[in-house]
């Protein structure tokens, strides 16, 4: 039987579906989607948050998530009986008796409902805050994005202005590409992102290694060779074959673009 987390990440490579699609969809924040796809549990708030997300996970990507949820309880799970043990010891409490004189079973005491009370009370609040953390985020993201526009549309429109000044004009900027590198072979790799910043500064990978997507409004890249493949906006593209180090630039508008060898990008 696959593993849990390869069963995730195959079904979303198969879909072309990035990670940051999936959070979108789900409201679940991307590096909790990754720990779910490398199973690093350790990275999760609980077994509770990792079953909730399991499901959900894989209910967006048209598996059987109560499937996963029980792979994973039967191979991760252990039951702890914490929560059950009685908060006063049962030596202290005092016996109920029935109507001919006999001590019947201790009952639970108020302490203890009140206890289960408030674990169910925060663990529901520590799960409405992780799954409506990502929501807000990108809700304020959006209103922003919204009023970038409105005050490009009114400063595209031109003219003259009272003063007779002209009016500043601009253009909407850029959308954001994603970037993600499988390696066939022993590669070796500079990757710049926005204002040259380095994603990936000069560094060997290694045959079936996967990078991080990374998110930029343009790429720069220097390859050693042909032996890997580009992910763009989660769909494959190869590498021609080359005997000298092959360059590309990268935007959403303008795809990719070759770079002749005198304007490959350096990490050095």
């Amino acid at each position: 039987m696959p593993d849990i987390g390869e069963t995730l990440r195959d079904a979303r490579m198969r879909a072309h579906i990035d990670v940051s699609e999936i959070e979108a969809k789900t409201k679940i924040r991307a590096k909790y989607l990754r720990a779910l796809e490398n199973e690093e549990w350790s990275l999760l708030p609980g077994p509770t948050f990792v079953k909730s997300f399991l499901r959900t996970y894989a209910q967006a990507l048209g598996l059987d998530g109560k499937a996963l949820v029980e792979q994973y309880r039967a191979s991760h799970e252990h039951p702890s009986d914490s929560l059950l043990e009685p908060i006063v010891p049962t030596s202290q409490r005092p016996r109920q008796r029935d109507r001919g004189g006999r001590a019947g079973p201790p009952r639970p005491s108020r302490g203890y409902f009140a206890l289960v009370g408030l674990i169910a009370v925060i663990i529901a609040l520590l799960i409405y805050g992780l799954v409506s953390g990502g929501s807000s985020s990108k809700s304020k993201g959006s209103a922003s994005t919204k009023t970038s526009r409105s005050t490009h549309k009114a400063k595209a429109k031109g003219g003259t202005a009272p003063g007779g000044g002209h009016r500043a004009t601009s253009t909407t900027p850029a959308a954001f590409v994603y970037l993600s590198l499988e390696p066939e072979a022993p590669v070796y790799v500079c990757l710049l992102g926005d204002g040259g910043r380095k994603l990936i500064p000069g560094s060997e990978l290694s045959a079936g290694e996967r990078t991080a997507t990374f998110r930029a409004h343009r790429f720069e890249i220097n390859l050693g060779n042909n032996h890997v493949v580009m992910r763009v906006d989660g769909i494959a593209r190869t590498v021609p074959a080359s005997n000298e180090a092959i360059g590309y630039s990268i935007t959403k508008a303008g795809g990719r673009k070759r770079l002749p060898p005198s304007q490959l990008p350096s990490c050095a």
